[in-house]
């Protein structure tokens, strides 16, 4: 494991670290919350609610038996950021909140290219003038485009296919040349493979606002009856079955992740691969639900999307020799909790 910054947060005697969560009230987002507040920090959320809801923050209140601090603001808005960090001693920043969804992206451009550029540079600047030494970013596996996997953080970026990719190459090109001009600013880039699964709890998890773009809450909303058919986007991709294969992480894992890169990075720039280190099809994946939940998932097969790829998958070790990181949830616990939730989860 590297030596663990010595920028790292730092709180006064006696006073949690105090970390500000934008986005904290979405899907990785809360749970990072929920690792956060398990561990001992002091959470300061921001989060306008367009891709999320107010309930999510009364579960994670629940589980975690804590309270914490909540702005409803856009992250874009630099007088609303400001507020936040001359009311709140902030130690670090988890800068969650942005537009994810690729296909959209394709669609949206601008909307992404100004959300996504925008919030980092607010943050970035935040940071820099209150002395916030620690800024640990949401990317993407996306930036690699089509490197062959398994990917490597040391590959070239080449995010081209999307502007959503694009996005999150450039707020790493952002921050990378934040930290150079800044000696007590110090980011951890961490790129994420495929997200899925629940708190363990049932009361936490994937909820999307309207029709889902990730494929597990889709799955979960058709096993409940709530959609009539899963889509799956292209068979005919260059895989064992002819659909698109991705590195799918338990979102608990993913959280702790967050935690071991506010400890455990060094100083000035990291980057990391979040992810397990193995491929799985759509295919598989649907076959991993029915087979863990015994719940039947009608499908057909779409066109496939704009701006996706066949294979994307990690290789995870730098995260587990620097940050003594790894996975430890399976394929069968993504999908056992990821029904729970959705069965405990009020339409």
């Amino acid at each position: 494991m590297a030596e663990a910054c010595k920028c790292a947060p730092g709180s006064a005697p006696g006073r949690p670290e105090n970390i500000l969560v934008t986005g904290g009230a979405g899907f990785i987002g809360s749970h990072t919350c929920v690792a956060l507040l398990s561990t001992g920090y002091s959470v300061v959320i921001a989060d306008n609610f367009s891709n999320s809801s107010p309930s999510a923050l009364d579960a994670v209140r629940r589980i975690t038996g804590r309270d914490l601090v909540f702005y409803e603001t856009d992250v874009t808005d630099a007088s609303a950021v400001r507020r936040i960090f001359s009311e709140n001693r902030i130690d670090g920043v988890i800068h969650f909140a942005g537009y994810k969804a690729v296909g959209e992206s394709v669609e949206k451009p601008l909307s992404y290219y100004r959300n996504n550029l925008l919030s980092t540079i607010v943050l970035a600047g935040a940071c820099v003038e209150h002395g916030v030494p620690r800024f640990v970013f949401s990317s993407s596996a996306t930036v690699y485009g089509d490197n062959k996997p398994p990917f490597v953080e040391s590959m070239p970026l080449l995010p081209a296919a999307n502007p959503y990719g694009e996005t999150k190459a450039v707020c790493e090109k952002i921050l990378a040349d934040t930290v150079r001009s800044c000696s007590g600013f110090s980011a951890s880039l961490l790129r994420y493979f495929n997200p899925v699964g629940a708190h363990e709890s049932g009361l936490l998890g994937e909820a999307p606002n309207g029709i889902p773009n990730n494929l597990m809450p889709y799955i979960t909303r058709v096993a409940k009856g709530e959609l009539k058919e899963l889509s799956i986007f292209g068979n005919d991709y260059d895989t064992p079955d002819g659909t698109g294969v991705r590195d799918y992480i338990h979102v608990m894992d993913l959280a702790e992740g967050h935690i071991a890169a506010l400890r455990n990075a060094p100083c000035g720039l990291s980057v990391y691969n979040l992810g397990t280190g193995k491929g799985t099809s759509v295919l598989q994946l649907v076959t991993a639900f029915e087979r863990a939940t015994g719940v039947s998932v009608p499908r057909r097969i779409a066109a496939r999307r704009p701006g996706d790829i066949a294979v994307c998958y990690a290789d995870a070790g730098k995260a587990e020799r620097e940050l003594g990181w790894k996975t430890h949830r399976t394929i069968e616990d993504m999908c056992r909790d990821s029904w729970r939730f959705e069965k405990n989860r009020c339409v």
